[in-house]
């Protein structure tokens, strides 16, 4: 026999033993090849499972999607699945709780079309890697002041269980906004704090400053989110005893891991940035003329702690023997992902890998909150192209997690802290770009892009109508889209947002929850304060990886190996 034949044979034994013990392929499916003739049609069942529909042909695509055998085998398998689907009702050893700030359903929504396109796909049936995650909610983003939120307000609700007032971090709605002397006795505490306290090991990545509102709600308390240094506290609030953010992220716990952006908030007054020495406007805004940076190095001495502000010293670090890593790669906020130099900046994926790599060491487990901040700031500024390369970019370190990690011991939560007026529509057919336009002019017998935005800096009228974009290029990476109604800054929008989990304590995420529920959902699956009634410890890894396996099909298989060889 020769090896094609070997291998056709194996083919063979999977479809038929695969198929009736793992499950892994519908009936539909396989029905219609037992009535073909022939190894060579019997292939197509392996290749079909391997491929992505992402990568196939969008002409060989459209062709399947055209026969009832396809959607009904497909709806089959995931309905299997379905079935299959048993909760992991054990405690947490590591949590990660990934944040696309601004990733309303409509965003998720378009950046799956625009993944799947970057791989040479039509878009719409790619699968992201958080829609994999087998649990879902909505999450109520609303604030205790604010019927749509912002990021500072929301941030305490998924980080310290509680709902508070815009503006604020890390504190109860009995704080006011600016108000400092509020501050004092209404602190709330966040699961990462509550994560360290009981030995774990934290850290936090994100694509904004590390001291931006969705991290520093996971360590600081202020009653503004905007006091990122000394320098940006008024002088009541000096005298009233209140500490900006950048000090808290230093001083009031250790974080064992702390990448993303804020240079300039850790250093003195005057001192030049080491990437931008001559920018007046990038240099260190501390008046206290303490450095930080060196206040975190120091305070573990027994310790191996590394500070970086390059990717190549990033690289460069041995996480085997590395305990501490802070790494601040722009002086505010990171740059977009289509404008990030890849030699001095590493992206949201490498840092992530990197976090997780130093933070899995510590035998009684993490918490790791990764956000991919900048989502928020392209729609922001109306520019969806940022926007969704952004959320492109975070799918992908999702993934990456996924890698690293086992769904047997570690919740991993994504979810976003409120939606953008953001939106596509217009009748566009299957495959269409999703920067592109809609494939008929408006009333006013011009084209329109599908993306379009409810209000923003994308507003603009010449002579009483809108631009004609006839001869823009709508594809550009600063493109801005057109929006209805004019604004500086295009707002959040108010409606709920999704929240995905997996691993153990996940299935506790259905239905439509309050966002503060986030938070109470990931300190009861590691057993953190206040939870003492804790899920039981796993089962043994040997006991707990068998259950699911088939053993006439794992002989099977084994002894297909071994003729194989």
């Amino acid at each position: 026999m020769t090896l094609e034949d070997k291998r056709k044979m194996f083919v063979i034994m999977f479809l038929f033993t695969g198929c009736t013990a793992s499950r892994l392929c519908g009936s539909g499916m396989l029905m219609t090849r037992r009535s073909a003739t022939g190894l060579q049609v019997i292939l197509l069942g392996p290749i079909l499972m391997a491929l992505s529909v992402a990568t196939m042909d969008s002409q060989a695509l459209h062709e399947l999607e055209r026969e009832p055998s396809y959607w009904d085998t497909q709806a089959k398998k995931t309905l299997d699945a379905a079935l299959k689907l048993r909760p992991r009702e054990h405690r947490a050893k590591n949590v990660i709780l990934f944040l696309g700030d601004g990733m309303g359903v409509s965003t998720v929504s378009a950046t799956r079309i625009l993944r799947g396109q970057m791989e040479g796909g039509t878009g719409e049936e790619t699968m992201l890697a958080m829609d994999t995650f087998p649990y879902l909610a909505l999450s109520k983003t609303y604030s205790v002041d604010k019927q749509v939120a912002d990021s500072a307000s929301t941030a305490t609700a998924y980080h310290c269980g509680v709902k508070a007032n815009a503006k604020t971090v890390g504190l109860s709605a009995k704080a006011v906004a600016y108000e400092c002397n509020t501050t004092f006795g209404n602190e709330v505490y966040s699961v990462l704090r509550r994560a360290k306290a009981q030995g774990r090991s934290v850290g936090i990545v994100t694509t904004t400053r590390v001291q931006h509102a969705s991290p520093a709600a996971a360590y600081a308390h202020s009653v503004s989110r905007s006091w990122y240094s000394d320098a940006d506290l008024p002088s009541s609030a000096h005298r009233h005893g209140c500490v900006d953010i950048a000090t808290q992220l230093v001083t009031n716990f250790d974080i064992d891991v702390i990448l993303g952006g804020g240079r300039m908030y850790m250093t003195p007054k005057g001192t030049p940035d080491p990437e931008y020495p001559t920018s007046s406007s990038r240099k260190g805004s501390r008046k206290d003329k303490k450095n930080l940076i060196d206040v975190w190095l120091k305070a573990k001495p027994n310790k191996k702690s590394h500070y970086v502000w390059h990717k190549k010293e990033f690289d460069e670090i041995n996480v085997k023997t590395t305990d501490r890593l802070m790494g601040l790669f722009e002086p505010k906020d990171m740059k977009f992902e289509v404008f990030r130099n890849i030699s001095r900046d590493p992206s949201i994926v490498e840092m992530t890998e990197k976090a997780i790599q130093i933070l899995r060491k510590n035998p009684k487990g993490y918490f790791l909150f990764v956000e991919g901040g900048r989502i928020d700031h392209g729609h922001h500024d109306g520019i969806a192209k940022l926007a969704l390369t952004e959320a492109v970019m975070f799918d992908h370190a999702i993934q990456r997690a996924a890698r690293l990690t086992r769904e047997s011991d570690t919740l991993t939560v994504v979810t976003a802290d409120h939606s953008h007026v953001f939106t596509f529509g217009g009748n566009t057919p299957r495959g269409n770009p999703i920067f592109g336009l809609a494939p008929k002019n408006a009333d006013d017998e011009m084209p329109f892009t599908s993306i379009l935005y409810a209000n923003g800096p994308g507003y603009v009228h010449i002579n009483g109508t809108r631009g004609n974009i006839t001869m823009v290029d709508y594809y550009d990476e600063e493109y801005m889209q057109q929006a209805a109604v004019p604004l500086d800054a295009e707002t959040h929008g108010g409606e709920d947002v999704t929240i995905y989990a997996k691993g153990p304590m996940a299935h506790l995420f259905h239905g439509v929850k309050e966002q503060n529920y986030v938070a109470h959902v990931m300190a009861y699956a590691a057993c953190l304060e206040p939870y003492r009634n804790c899920p039981p410890l796993p089962h043994s890894l040997s006991s707990s990886s068998c259950v699911n396996i088939h053993s006439g099909f794992l002989i099977i298989m084994l002894g297909l190996l071994c003729f194989l060889r």
